[in-house]
């Protein structure tokens, strides 16, 4: 009887699976259906939407219209991003650009390149409108570049500096009778503070508000070039708030004028030649890209491996550096006679200390046979670092932040949280006096510490001898700017961290100088997932998240930042834990 049973159930179980799977390929060959060519037709307008998160390099979901399958969003990239602005400049189809971007999702960095991606394409003498409801302090940044800046007369836009907010867990783990063991190097290595104080401290006030003061700084100066005003000016109008309302902002300056969506399409037909009763040909972003070709043949490559996410051990996925699969694009990119150099595009945060050497093992290998350049995006901090010092050169962006320098390794203790809460104890049985030093259940021997703490120092020294030959320095020359500290890419410049500052297209440039070649074609690895594998991770893991962050709304990040410990296996090197800037 059972046996029937089961062959009923696995039938069962075969047709379910058969019938969604022939679902969700009917519906993928329907969203997949060839588009006819995009065409540009004359006194077009490149609108810029920038509506969705903007990564490195596009991430296209193929599989994000089908509502029944839940999956990972697509991403705007920033590469495909300027190519489009490039394009658009020389296309004589192009009148100008609308700039929609009241609220973006970039850090500064990244924004930064886009920024000076729209002042380029100013210089020929084509139009940049902006137009938002409202705008966030990063969003009125980028639009600043405009020609013409209009607000809603009844909107709002924030002007008022940058601030930090770190969320703290010690009083969650005081009242779950969890003890965080921590082990770490450096005063300001400040990734555990969350898990230890309640608040920042000093050393961590320090570097965050040195942080925020150069950024700020850069901020205010482009958009002083911007909008001619003054960058004192425009400090003392963020530092006292003087734009409380749109009528503020007008007045002072930072904005056009005030006009409702209508009036504002009636100054982009004046602009584009249209007259008044005709509708203005807008070309969206997402359209325009598939209506040019950036495809260039030639012998030799320049291979742009993106770096993004925590460090992790072992393959990885679309949001975290995994050693394995990043290791083998390195190898590959060394062994192929046709790539003449490499450049790393880093944004990370850093993360695992073992999994940081074992990429940078192969960077160090591949740089003893060609050219690999370091290009820091928004973060190249601890880990991220860890991978740019195995480089020739390493390029950053004035808001990059990079440095910090430093190892820590954390345990917790949740023998109170057993015992007192769930009821449940622990015994142990070893035939050594170590063999279960690594555990949850109850907390360290002084001896255990002690054994812990010299693995975390020896990283220490490991990961400063490395960046004191990476970058031609003393030790103690390291020392003096290691300890956690973080910089901006400014400071670490100054510092000898980082050679020079630029963008993306400066590092490709200065790789193809250091390979000696002059004709090239730029490849970006890795290569996007294929459809197959979208549907089978987004039916795996991506799919759940994205579930569980619709259920938790404003409260997901707040579990992942719980999660994100359970990722912290081994030693660490990685920033100041979740800092975010608003």
């Amino acid at each position: 009887m059972n046996f029937l049973k089961n062959i009923l159930s696995t039938l069962v179980a075969l047709i379910i699976f058969s019938v969604v799977s022939i679902l969700i390929f009917v519906a993928v060959i329907g969203s997949l259906a060839d588009e006819p060519p995009v065409e540009v037709k004359s006194n077009s307008v490149l609108h810029l939407k920038l509506d969705k998160p903007i990564s490195e390099v596009e991430f296209d979901n193929q599989l994000e219209s089908l509502e029944f399958l839940p999956s990972a969003p697509s991403t705007i990239g920033l590469v495909q991003l300027k190519e489009a602005i490039v394009q658009a400049k020389t296309d004589e189809k192009i009148k100008g650009i609308y700039l929609d971007a009241p609220y973006v999702m970039a850090g500064m960095a990244v924004l930064q390149e886009l920024r000076e991606a729209l002042v380029d394409f100013k210089s020929s003498g084509k139009f940049i409108v902006a137009y938002g409801e409202f705008y966030t302090e990063p969003s009125y940044y980028l639009v600043s570049v405009a020609d013409q800046v209009f607000l809603h007369p009844e909107g709002d836009l924030e002007f008022n500096g940058l601030g930090a907010n770190v969320t703290f867990f010690k009083g969650m783990f005081e009242k779950l009778d969890i003890e965080p063991q921590i082990f770490r190097v450096g005063e300001f290595k400040s990734a555990v503070e969350p898990f230890i104080r309640k608040d920042l401290s000093q050393e961590n006030k320090l570097q965050i508000n040195e942080m925020l003061s150069s950024i700020n700084s850069n901020l205010l100066d482009s958009i002083s070039t911007g909008r001619n005003i003054s960058s004192d000016r425009l400090k003392a109008i963020s530092d006292g708030m003087e734009v409380r309302n749109p009528q503020d902002a007008m007045a002072l300056n930072l904005v056009d004028s005030l006009y409702y969506f209508d009036q504002v399409m009636s100054v982009l037909k004046q602009n584009a030649g249209i007259e008044e009763d005709k509708e203005i040909e807008f070309i969206k972003y997402n359209k325009y890209n598939k209506s040019y070709s950036n495809y260039k043949k030639a012998d030799s490559e320049i291979a742009v491996i993106v770096a993004s996410g925590d460090i992790v051990s072992g393959k990885g996925d679309v949001n975290t550096i995994g050693s394995e699969n990043f290791s083998k694009e390195i190898r590959k990119a060394r062994k192929n006679d046709k790539i003449k150099a490499i450049v790393l595009r880093i944004n990370s945060p850093g993360g695992s200390f073992l999994a940081s050497d074992v990429m940078w093992r192969e960077i160090k290998l591949a740089a003893a046979e060609k050219p690999v350049i370091a290009s820091m995006s928004d973060l190249a901090a601890s880990g991220g670092y860890y991978m740019a010092m195995a480089c020739d050169t390493i390029i950053a962006q004035p808001t990059t932040i990079t440095g910090s320098i430093g190892i820590f390794g954390m345990l917790f203790n949740a023998k109170g949280f057993l015992n007192n809460k769930l009821g449940i104890t622990h015994d142990e049985v070893a035939t050594g006096e170590y063999s279960n030093y690594i555990t949850m259940t109850r907390p360290l021997t002084d001896q255990e510490r002690r054994i812990i703490q010299n693995d975390v120092e020896k990283g220490y020294e490991t990961f400063i001898t490395k960046a004191a030959e990476g970058r031609g320095m003393s030790v103690e020359a390291i020392k003096s700017v290691a300890s956690g500290r973080v910089w901006t890419g400014i400071q670490a410049k100054e510092r000898g961290l980082v050679d020079m500052l630029g963008d993306l297209e400066d590092a490709i440039a200065v790789a193809s100088e250091k390979a000696g070649v002059s004709e090239y074609r730029v490849r970006y690895y890795p290569k996007q997932r294929s459809l197959i594998d979208q549907i089978m991770q987004d039916l795996e893991g991506e799919s759940s998240a994205k579930v569980l962050e619709s259920e938790l709304g404003e409260y997901y990040n707040y579990v992942e930042q719980v999660r994100s410990v359970q990722r912290m296996n081994g030693l660490q090197a990685k920033w100041p834990f979740e800092l975010e800037i608003n």
